[in-house]
């Protein structure tokens, strides 16, 4: 691994931990109205469908098949077992199909 995607994966890492660290120290004492609860815990999912998003354009089929496996879980599951639902297919997807 070369030095500087190891500083990107180190910076990415500090900049996501930060957020979290921020975000708790900003908000601790205050009492979130309904609004801003349901928008502090619709966060995971955008941060999920951020991370999916590269892979709705992807020419693999391993990928595109694992997608939308990954999408009908959101729709009906926690965050959690989608999560390793579309892990665990990924994976047995690029073995089956390469």
């Amino acid at each position: 691994m070369n030095t500087a995607a190891l500083f990107t994966i180190a910076g990415m890492a500090i900049v996501t931990y930060l957020t979290r660290v921020l975000g708790y120290l900003m908000l601790r004492n205050r009492h979130l109205n309904l609004r801003a609860r349901s928008v502090m815990e619709s966060a995971p999912g955008c941060v999920m469908v951020s991370a999916i998003a590269p892979y709705m354009v992807s020419t693999n089929p391993a990928m595109v098949i694992a997608m939308l496996i990954t999408v009908g879980c959101a729709i009906r599951l926690s965050m959690l077992p989608t999560l390793l639902i579309s892990i665990a297919s990924l994976g047995i997807l690029q073995i089956v199909l390469g």
